[in-house]
C-alpha cells in the first residue's frame, strides 16, 4: 500500500531541494546567489517596478530577505529604485537596470531551458494537468490552514 503522506512530503520537499540547487547553480553563472532569482525574476516580470511589499507578497520571502536582496542587487548595479516624491520610503519603487535587464534576458532562456528538461517526457496535456492539480493541492491545503487557525 502506497503511503500518501511519504510520498507527498517526500516529493515536495526534494522538489524544492533540486530547485534551490538549480538556482544556486545557475545564478552562479552571474556571480549571484540562488536567492537572487525570485526577485529579478519578478522585476523582470513587472518593468513599472514593484515596492519591496510587494516583492515579499511575491516571492513569499519576509521583509528582511528581500531587503538584503534588493540592496545586493543595487551594489550590483542591476536594481535601482525611485523614492517617491514626499511619500515614505516603503513605497519606493525598484526597477531593473539595464545591466539587470540584460541578466534577467539571460536568466529567462535559462529558466525556460531548465523547464524544458525538467518537462521531458510530458505531453501537453499532462503538463496543464500537473500544474493544475498542483495549485488544486495548494489552495486546498491553504484553506485547511486557515480553518485550523481558528480553531
Amino acid at each position: 500500500m502506497e503511503n500518501r503522506f511519504e510520498t507527498f512530503a517526500g516529493s515536495v520537499i526534494e522538489l524544492n531541494r533540486l530547485l534551490q540547487k538549480i538556482k544556486d547553480m545557475e545564478m552562479k553563472r552571474f556571480g549571484l546567489k540562488g536567492t537572487h532569482t525570485m526577485c529579478l525574476y519578478y522585476l523582470g516580470q513587472h518593468r513599472e517596478g514593484l515596492t519591496a511589499a510587494h516583492l515579499t507578497r511575491l516571492c513569499k520571502e519576509d521583509k528582511s530577505a528581500i531587503s538584503r536582496c534588493l540592496n545586493e542587487l543595487a551594489q550590483k548595479e542591476l536594481v535601482c529604485f525611485r523614492l517617491p516624491e514626499k511619500k515614505r520610503s516603503y513605497r519606493t519603487l525598484h526597477y531593473l537596470t539595464e545591466k539587470g535587464s540584460a541578466l534577467v534576458k539571460e536568466m529567462d532562456e535559462r529558466i525556460a531551458y531548465a523547464l524544458f528538461h525538467g518537462g521531458q517526457g510530458l505531453t501537453d496535456n499532462e503538463r496543464n494537468t500537473f500544474y493544475h492539480v498542483m495549485k488544486r493541492i495548494l489552495d486546498n491545503l491553504s484553506q485547511y490552514l486557515q480553518g485550523k487557525e481558528t480553531v
